[in-house]
């Protein structure tokens, strides 16, 4: 299995702070969140590569924080190519450009680059090894929330029958996050979707167009995922940081 984390994004929303560095390598406690979300990625057994994908302006900060880090794992940075939010790829734009860039014919975890998880992602993999399909995280959440999230229908055997991104009207409180494990032959459904003109920016684009054609299952996390897409949200996940897993 390839770990690929998805950092091309510009998040201006989070402006002065990620001006002049990207999102993934802002810290809470003492690491970056992207070494947070590595150090869980490390421990699912079967991943045995990790590709970064990310843009021109942030390429080399990404090499810099490569040379440093101690991980278990071999890790590749990909430069995207885009400049701006006007050229950027989108988030499954840039997953078929490391698909096709590392020449992948494995399985793949995919998770963003901004969301730091305090649950293993091994009970993840450990789900996705029960039902053998293509996999999203999922948790219920506030109903004055799912406005803001894709939102799930799942069956008894949590298999999802119907996904629908950021809707005005919710059929359900469960919301979807950016970490999916996909199975490598599921990859070529991915070329498809995108040839066939669809939305290449948010990654929830894609399960929600495959759970129609084949089975995408849903496994429930306890825990939090947290969105750092503000200073007030970072600011927030900071403190929640420090209370719930402590800077370790």
């Amino acid at each position: 299995m390839k770990a690929i984390i998805l950092a091309a994004g510009y998040a201006t929303r989070l402006y002065p702070l990620t001006k002049n560095m990207p999102k993934a390598l802002l810290k809470v406690g003492n690491k970056t969140i992207l070494d947070h979300i590595l150090d869980n990625v490390e421990k699912i057994p079967a991943v045995d590569e990790i590709f970064i994908v990310t843009n021109d302006r942030f390429y080399t900060h990404f090499e810099d924080w490569k040379e440093g880090r101690e991980g278990s794992l071999p890790i590749t940075v990909y430069n995207d190519g885009t400049t701006s939010e006007d050229n950027r790829k989108g988030a499954l734009g840039d997953l078929k450009f490391v698909i096709d860039r590392a020449k992948i014919a494995d399985d793949i975890i995919v998770l963003a680059g901004d969301n730091l998880m305090d649950f293993p992602l091994v009970s993840f993999y450990d789900f996705y090894r029960q039902v053998d399909s293509d996999c999203i995280c999922v948790k219920r959440i506030p109903l004055e929330d799912t406005g803001r999230f894709g939102i799930v229908v799942i069956d008894e055997a949590n298999r999802i029958l119907d996904f629908e991104e950021k809707p005005k009207n919710p059929k359900s409180d469960m919301g979807a996050f950016a970490i999916y494990i996909y199975k490598n032959e599921t990859l070529k459904k991915l070329e498809e979707y995108l040839a066939e003109g669809n939305n290449p920016d948010a990654p929830g684009n894609f399960p929600a167009w495959l759970c129609k054609r084949q089975p995408v299952y849903a496994y429930e996390f306890n825990g939090t995922c947290f969105d750092i897409g503000t200073p007030e949200a970072y600011s927030e996940v900071q403190e929640l940081y420090k209370e719930r897993v402590g800077n370790a």
